[in-house]
C-alpha cells in the first residue's frame, strides 16, 4: 500500500510547502517506506474502490455484449485460416498498435459461431408445426360442425315440408287446415312454368346448375355489387342453400349459421337433383301475404294459377324472396315495380329473355288481384280447436314446439261442409221467428266412434265456445230412451204397460203436454208419444241406481242425480256424450270412445301417436235391438216424423222446460248424429224439438247419399226374455193417484213438454 501511494503522491518538505525535485527523482527510482497519512487515506481507497467498480461493471457489460452476440440467429462469417501469412502479419501489427493499459484487462477476440445445418432448416420444421396444428383444428372443426348439423337421414321427406308446420288432413286425404310456414298449395316442377323457373334462378342464383351448393363466385360478386352500390342489393347464398335453411335452420345471423347452412346445401346436392332442389326451393319460399310457395303467391297477389302468370306476374314474383315486404307490390307498388325491372334485367342477361320482351314487360303496370291463401281458412275451426286442446295429451311439449306434424284425422270434409251449411241456414231461416241464435251438430261412426262432423256454433269468429264438447244443458226428453233401454234389459217387454195418469210422488208431480193423458199405455206407445208419466213410473219401476248406472255405461258422463225428474232430462249433459250414449244403441250394445285423430307423423314420416280403437259390450244385443225398434218408431209415426229420410232411422225428439232447448238425436246403423238449437244465456225459445228433427233430416239426406241403406237388427222373440240387469224399484215415502181429468181430443194425438226442478 506504501509503494502504491508513493506512485501518486509527490515528495513534500515538512518546512516548505514546494515539491523538492531532487526527492522526486529518487522517490521514482525506489520504494519508500512511508507512513500512512490518516487524512488521505480514506479518499485514496474510495478512489480505488470506484476505479474497480467501474472497471468489473465494464467487464460484465463486455461479456454480455458477446453473449447477445452469439445468441444472434444469422449466418456466421467465414472463419479466416489461421495460417494466412497475412492474417499473422496484420495481426502482430494490430497487437503493437493497441497499448492495453495493466489496469485494463485487453478485450477478448470475438468468437466466431457457426450455425449447424439443423438450424438452417428451423424455421421450415416451425412453419411446418404451424401448418399441422392448423390442420388439426380445422379438422376438429369439421368434426364438431358435422356432429351439430341436423340429422338429414330423412332429407327427402323433410325438404318438401317447412318445420314449425302443422297440418290436418280428413279421412279422405285432403287439407283441413295447415298453421305455420306451410305451403297451402304444393306442385310439382312441371306445373311450374318455365319462365317462372328462369326468372327465379336470374334473381337468386344465376349459376344454379354450375355449382355443388356453395357459389364461390357468387359470394364475391355479391360482396362486391353491395360494396360499388353501398346497399345490400344483392345476396351470396344459393338456392340450395336457402332450401337448406328452411328446412333446417332459422333466421339466426351467425358464423355458425352460414357454416352449417354450407354444409348442408352440399349435403342435399348429393342426394337431391338440380330438378328435385328447384321444385322443393319453389314450393317452400316465403313470398310475403302469407303466401309460402309460388303457387300460392300467384293466387295471393294476381289470382291466378301458375299456369295463367305472364312475364311481368313472374318477375314481380320472382323478386320477393329478398324481402317480401319491403318488395310487395300490395304495400310498395313503386319499389315493387323498380324490383321487377331490375329482375327483368337479370334474365335479359341470362338470355332467358329477349331485350325487347323486357321492355314491352317494363312499361306494363302491376295488375293486382288479391286474395285469401288458399287453405288458410280453417273448414272446420271447433273441431280443429278441440283437436288442439287434445295434442299435449298426446305428445311431448318438446315435440309439439318442433312441429312439422302431420295429422290424420276422421274428419269426413265432405259431410262436414254439409253440416256447417244446414247449422247456418237454420239460424238464418229459423233463428229469427224462434228467438234461437245457436245450433250445434255432430256425428260419429257408432261402429268405431270415429268424429266425422262438428259444428260447434254458428259463427267461430264470433265465439270460439264449443256447444258439442264444451256446453251443458238439459236432454229433455232424449233422456228418455236410457229410462225405457234399462227397463228392457231388466226384462221388461216393450208392451207392458204403465197408468198414464196424474200422479204425485214424495212431493213431484209430473206432467203431460196439454195436461192429456191416455190412461193404460204400453211403453213403446208412451216413447212414440214422448208422454212424461209413464216414464217416471217405469223410471219408479227399474229404480235409480240400475238406471243411472246404465246410461253411464252407455256413455253419459257427467253427473246424474237420483231424481225422479232425471228420468225427464232434468239433469245438463253434453251433445257429443248424448249423441256417444245413442251410438251405443246402434252399434247393438257396443261402446265407442269419440275420437277425432288416426294417427300423428312427424317430419321424416315416422309415427308418434296411432289410435287403436276398443269397444266395450255394456249391453246385451237383444236389448239394443228392442230400443232400436222403438226407437223406430219414434220417427215413423211419433214425434220424430220430421226426421224421416226415406231409409230405416231410430232417434228422440227432446225439449227442456220452456224450450230452452231443442234436441234431435238419431242414427243410421252406420252414423249417428246429434242435433242442438238454443241460446247461449239459456233464454226461452219458441220453437219446438221439431225444428231440431228438420234440421237432423236436412244434414243426414246429403250424408245419406254417401252411405247405403242398411236395415236395422229385426226384433227378438219377446217372450221368455230375461233380463241382464237386475231392477231395484224405488220405494216411494208418499205417493198419491190424481183423478184423471176430462179429455179433450188434442189436435196432435201427442206432443212433448218435458218439465225439470
Amino acid at each position: 500500500m506504501a509503494k502504491q501511494i508513493s506512485e501518486i503522491r509527490p515528495s513534500v518538505d515538512p518546512r516548505s510547502s514546494q515539491v523538492l525535485p531532487s526527492k522526486l527523482g529518487k522517490a521514482k527510482d525506489r520504494a519508500l517506506n512511508l507512513d500512512p497519512i490518516p487524512e488521505s487515506t480514506d479518499s485514496l481507497r474510495k478512489k480505488l474502490k470506484d476505479k474497480r467498480r467501474q472497471q468489473k461493471q465494464q467487464e460484465k457489460q463486455r461479456k454480455q455484449a458477446l453473449r447477445q452476440k452469439s445468441n444472434r440467429r444469422k449466418d456466421s462469417p467465414r472463419r479466416i485460416a489461421a495460417s494466412s501469412p497475412d492474417f499473422k502479419q496484420s495481426s502482430q501489427e494490430l497487437a503493437g498498435a493497441l497499448v492495453v493499459p495493466s489496469s485494463v484487462e485487453p478485450e477478448r477476440p470475438k468468437k466466431v459461431v457457426r450455425r449447424s445445418t439443423s438450424s438452417r432448416w428451423r424455421p421450415l420444421r416451425r412453419l411446418g408445426m404451424l401448418l399441422g396444428v392448423t390442420g388439426v383444428a380445422c379438422a376438429g372443426g369439421w368434426v364438431a360442425l358435422e356432429l351439430n348439423l341436423p340429422d338429414t337421414t330423412h332429407m327427402e321427406i323433410e325438404t318438401q315440408v317447412r318445420a314449425g308446420t302443422t297440418t290436418l288432413k280428413s279421412a279422405d286425404g285432403s287439407i283441413l287446415f295447415q298453421d305455420g310456414p306451410a305451403s297451402r298449395k304444393t306442385v310439382s316442377i312441371n306445373q311450374i312454368p318455365r319462365q317462372l323457373q328462369q326468372a327465379f334462378i336470374a334473381t337468386e342464383d344465376r349459376r344454379f346448375f354450375d355449382h355443388d351448393g356453395i357459389d364461390g363466385q357468387g359470394i364475391l360478386r355479391a360482396v362486391v355489387t353491395n360494396v360499388l352500390s353501398g346497399e345490400l342489393a344483392e345476396g351470396g347464398s344459393t338456392i340450395t342453400q336457402q332450401l337448406a335453411r328452411m328446412t333446417y335452420l332459422n333466421q339466426e345471423r351467425s358464423i355458425l349459421r352460414k357454416l352449417k347452412e354450407a354444409r348442408l346445401s352440399q349435403k342435399i346436392e348429393e342426394k337431391l337433383s338440380k330438378t328435385q332442389i328447384l321444385e322443393r326451393y319453389l314450393n317452400q319460399v316465403y313470398l310475403g301475404g302469407g303466401a309460402y310457395g309460388v303457387a300460392d303467391a300467384a293466387w295471393v297477389y294476381f289470382g291466378k294459377s301458375l299456369n295463367q302468370l305472364n312475364l311481368q306476374e313472374s318477375a314481380t314474383l320472382a323478386g320477393l324472396p329478398a324481402a317480401p315486404s319491403l318488395y310487395s307490390p300490395l304495400s310498395n307498388p313503386k319499389v315493387a315495380k323498380e324490383r321487377r325491372n331490375l329482375v327483368l334485367e337479370r334474365m335479359v342477361r341470362a338470355e332467358a329473355i329477349t331485350p325487347e320482351m323486357a321492355a314491352k314487360a317494363k312499361k306494363s303496370p302491376i295488375a293486382l288481384n288479391p286474395k285469401v291463401p288458399p287453405n288458410a281458412q280453417d273448414q272446420s275451426p271447433y273441431f280443429t280447436a278441440y283437436l288442439q286442446q287434445q295434442l299435449p295429451e298426446l305428445l311431448s311439449e318438446e315435440v309439439l314446439k318442433q312441429g312439422g306434424l302431420e295429422i290424420e284425422t276422421t274428419l269426413n270434409l265432405k259431410w262436414q261442409k254439409a253440416a256447417a251449411s244446414t247449422i247456418k241456414d237454420v239460424v238464418y231461416h229459423d233463428g229469427y221467428s224462434q228467438r234461437f241464435d245457436q245450433a250445434a251438430l255432430v256425428s260419429l261412426d257408432p261402429r268405431n266412434g270415429e268424429i266425422k262432423t262438428m259444428v260447434g256454433g254458428n259463427e267461430f269468429e264470433q265465439s270460439q265456445f264449443n256447444r258439442v264438447t264444451q256446453s251443458r244443458r238439459q236432454p229433455g226428453s232424449t233422456f228418455k230412451a236410457f229410462v225405457y233401454t234399462a227397463a228392457i234389459a231388466s226384462g221388461f217387454s216393450p208392451h207392458d204397460g204403465f197408468q198414464d195418469a196424474p200422479f204425485i210422488v214424495d212431493g213431484y208431480q209430473p206432467n203431460n203436454y196439454g195436461h192429456t193423458y191416455k190412461g193404460w199405455i204400453s211403453m213403446h206407445q208412451a216413447l212414440t208419444k214422448s208422454a212424461n208419466i209413464p216414464a217416471v213410473r217405469v223410471f219408479m219401476a227399474v229404480g235409480f241406481e240400475p238406471t243411472i248406472k246404465l246410461a253411464r255405461e252407455l256413455g253419459i258422463q257427467s253427473p246424474l242425480k237420483p231424481y225422479y225428474s232425471t228420468a225427464l232430462g232434468a239433469n245438463e249433459v253434453s251433445l257429443l256424450e248424448l249423441t256417444r250414449a245413442y251410438g251405443t244403441l246402434a252399434a247393438q250394445g257396443y261402446r265407442n270412445q269419440p275420437y277425432g285423430i288416426r294417427s300423428i307423423r312427424n317430419r321424416q314420416g315416422k309415427v308418434l301417436f296411432q289410435n287403436k280403437t276398443t269397444k266395450q259390450r255394456v249391453l246385451d244385443s237383444s236389448s239394443s235391438a228392442i230400443m232400436t225398434w222403438m226407437l223406430q218408431q219414434v220417427v215413423t209415426s211419433g214425434t220424430g216424423k220430421p226426421a224421416r229420410i226415406g231409409r230405416p232411422v231410430a232417434g228422440k225428439t227432446g225439449t227442456s222446460e220452456h224450450n230452452r232447448d231443442l234436441w234431435f238425436i238419431g242414427y243410421v246403423p252406420q252414423l249417428v248424429t246429434g242435433v242442438w238449437l238454443g241460446n247461449d244465456d239459456n233464454y226461452p225459445t219458441t220453437g219446438t224439438s221439431a225444428t231440431a228433427a228438420v234440421t237432423w233430416g236436412k244434414f243426414m239426406k246429403q250424408a245419406a247419399k254417401d252411405i247405403p241403406s242398411q236395415p236395422f237388427p229385426s226384433l227378438p222373440k219377446l217372450t221368455g226374455r230375461k233380463g241382464s240387469i237386475v231392477a231395484k224399484p224405488v220405494k216411494p215415502k208418499r205417493l198419491k193417484n190424481l183423478p184423471m181429468p176430462r179429455q179433450k181430443e188434442p189436435a196432435v194425438e201427442f206432443a212433448e213438454n218435458e218439465v225439470s226442478d
